[in-house]
């Protein structure tokens, strides 16, 4: 599925954290320190330099402190106005910062700013542990908590009371002083990791690897705009007059897809499938090893038998029994109809007079042969209609055609990067909504993957509405020379994954920070999830699918071609993603001591245990598996096929209404699930909407699998 780093509900919330060094906003050209003078109040990136973040970030701790000494030190009784909300909108000036600095560390990060983050990561994590095991400002939500119920809340009131008071038991504010003093160091300790992680990651991807092909004959079976990015990729990596295939998925994919020669098809994987195992000075087995040993102690100390079930206790699953149940009856599902794909496409390599076995970097070349096969259909057919443009508007139009919302390209904002596109987004009323930034393509300074984060959340602010500012981050196909960037179908099919996210924070609503838009994570991917639906409508195909010379709308053969062969490799993706899952919740179902010996050989034995079979890998191994080790995923991996079930079932009553841009469950959706989705736990907002609890039943059609 797709990667959702940051993601802009849990920035919501985020870790408003440093420490206590005191330094006053002296710097009146750090535009961190005053509001934001811009259009839309959207950050000022052409006046914002990387020696501006450590400054504001201190700056910002120190805010923050006295704000919470000011809520300790009130001799008042404690109650919601002078506790719990004033600590809701506390921090304002660290959120700024973090708004901006995460998600460029992510999008557009350098040396300078990845040197920040190493020395504002241990800051953070002690700023956030001396507010949360504050015992005066424990003591008095605490006091609030116990009379909510007999002091005139309302239900929001009680709901966001509620929220804090959990969060602060589960980040240790009921521990005694010595297990907080560990559990102070355990924190420390994972935030230097984690951090650690991800710019190994980032080294694997853009620095440590390269497959320059210098032949002609290697390029065998490579469609031309595959080998026309191959030349411009050498130009860039100073191998000109040769091909360069990269790790990033727009040329790592095509590559597996089509190149006849097989054993650059394994060269070019294992560089892949190895990424952070390669016993160098990216290798990430001992940071592994480290992460899982401390998430144990952390989950022990708070009271739970291991970190998966810390943090699925608060998701909709509530427990690591449901999930397993979940996640096992599907695989078995899924595994068969994975298994007959592999034998018809080892007949295939047979009649091409192969006496190999399949392996699993010829999974990709083979499907595609099988997929000409069965429904005459590859993905060279379908690209030249995928320009971005034509995708980008048609999904603009879905949205229009569901909630009346319109899109306004814009040129007068300033952006970090000059690829990235802006635009205002705007009630079917005209009236201001939002913003979304739109940034496509790869880039050295770019995290592998596509997510949707933001830099401003919805609110209010002093009885005034505060805008959510969206961003949509994606590594997609690049132009080349005179040919747009054409997206391949699973490139499609992200971008409206990712502007279902975009949706759900432009739509979110609610007074409280802690409870607008701040969902369970297994039901964060059903407002993404359920845009994908549409994107393979035929009636929304014809809205955008366009040839990019001609202007020809998608011929009515072709999309009966791509609907037959939806339920196409939906095996292999159903099999890879769980056994990725569930490889996640073998490292957080250990209790403590959670000692490793040898990583590959507890993921082998954890697939071996699943009968996954050789031919398909865990969709994210262990030493890149960002999602659970520097993302917010951890024991969570789960959640996208858990909000698939949701989302299918959802889109299946779209379907069953006669409409599938009916408008009234349009806005009962926006209403339950996107706007007040924080209101209330997820099952209960999902079934004000749909009437009744989800079936399984949408999802096995879906993809075949029933």
């Amino acid at each position: 599925m797709k990667n959702y780093l940051l993601p802009l509900l849990t920035m919501a919330i985020l870790s408003i954290t440093g420490c206590q060094q005191k330094q006053t906003a002296t710097e009146p050209e750090n535009p961190f320190f005053s509001e934001y003078t811009t259009p839309f109040q959207v950050p000022p990136f052409d006046k914002i330099d990387t020696s501006h973040y450590l400054p504001a970030f201190i700056e910002g701790i120190r805010q923050q402190a006295e704000e919470i000494a000011a809520i300790t030190g009130n001799l008042d009784e404690p109650d919601f106005e002078n506790t719990i909300l004033a600590y809701d909108k506390s921090g304002k000036l660290l959120t700024r910062v973090s708004y901006v600095f995460y998600n460029l560390s992510g999008a557009h990060t350098n040396d300078q700013m990845q040197e920040i983050a190493r020395k504002i990561s241990p800051l953070m994590s002690k700023h956030q542990d001396d507010i949360s095991m504050n015992p005066e400002l424990f003591s008095r939500i605490r006091k609030v908590y116990e009379k909510r119920h007999e002091s005139g809340l309302d239900d929001q009131q009680i709901r966001v009371v509620e929220k804090y008071y959990r969060d602060f038991e589960r980040q240790g504010a009921n521990l005694p002083a010595g297990q907080q003093k560990t559990l102070r160091k355990i924190n420390e300790e994972l935030a230097m990791l984690q951090v650690k992680f991800g710019e190994n990651q980032l080294a694997e991807i853009n620095k440590n690897f390269k497959l320059v092909i210098d032949k002609q004959e290697d390029l065998a079976g490579l469609p031309e705009g595959v080998i026309a990015a191959a030349a411009e990729a050498a130009k860039s990596t100073g191998d000109e007059g040769k091909w360069v295939f990269t790790l990033a998925k727009p040329s790592l994919i095509p590559f597996l897809q089509y190149a006849d020669n097989r054993s650059l098809r394994e060269k070019l994987y294992r560089g892949y499938f190895m990424r952070g195992n390669n016993d160098n000075a990216s290798d990430n087995k001992q940071i592994v090893k480290d992460i899982v040993r401390l998430r144990a102690e952390k989950a022990r100390l708070l009271g739970f038998d291991n970190f998966a079930a810390y943090v699925i206790d608060e998701n909709m699953a509530k427990t690591t029994g449901n999930v397993d149940k979940f996640l096992n009856d599907l695989f078995r599902s899924a595994l068969p109809v994975a298994k007959s794909d592999l034998a018809e496409m080892q007949k295939i390599a047979a009649a091409e007079g192969n006496s190999f076995k399949l392996e699993s970097w010829d999974w990709w070349y083979y499907a595609e042969k099988l997929r000409k096969q069965k429904y005459d259909l590859d993905e060279t057919q379908i690209k030249p209609y995928l320009k971005l443009e034509n995708v980008r508007d048609g999904m603009f139009e879905v949205a229009n055609k569901l909630y009346g919302i319109t899109f306004t390209k814009l040129t007068n904002l300033p952006v970090y990067q000059k690829d990235v596109e802006t635009f205002e987004v705007k009630e079917a009323d005209g009236s201001h909504l939002g913003i979304l930034y739109l940034d496509y393509f790869p880039r050295a300074e770019k995290s592998g993957g596509a997510w949707c984060t933001g830099f401003q959340s919805a609110g209010w602010e002093n009885g005034k509405k505060v805008d959510p500012i969206v961003s949509i981050v994606c590594n997609f196909t690049p132009p080349s020379g005179n040919v747009p960037a054409l997206l391949s179908w699973d490139e499609t099919t992200t971008l409206f994954h990712e502007f279902g996210h975009a949706l759900h924070g432009l739509f979110t609503e609610g007074r409280y920070t802690r409870t607008a838009g701040n969902v369970a994570r297994d039901f964060v991917e059903l407002p993404s999830q359920i845009m994908e639906n549409w994107a393979g409508e035929p009636e929304v195909l014809r809205m955008y699918a366009r040839h990019y010379e001609t202007g020809e709308i998608i011929p009515d053969n072709l999309i009966e071609k791509l609907t037959n062969s939806s339920h196409f490799n939906q095996g292999f993706t159903t099999v890879e993603y769980i056994a990725a899952s569930i490889l996640d919740l073998d490292y957080h179902k250990l209790g403590t001591p959670a000692i490793i010996d040898d990583i590959n050989a507890f993921e082998k034995e954890a697939m071996d245990r699943i009968g996954l079979i050789p031919e398909i890998l865990p969709r994210y191994r262990t030493t890149y598996f960002s999602h659970i080790f520097d993302g917010g995923y951890a024991a969570g991996y789960y959640v996208y096929l858990w909000a698939a079930v949701l989302d299918s079932d959802a889109f299946d009553y779209f379907r069953q209404s006669g409409d599938i841009f009916n408008k009234e469950l349009a806005a009962a959706f926006r209403k339950h699930c996107l706007a007040e989705n924080g209101n209330d736990e997820g099952m209960e907002q999902y079934r004000k909407f749909r009437g009744q609890d989800p079936s399984q039943e949408p999802l096995l059609k879906k993809r075949g699998l029933k």
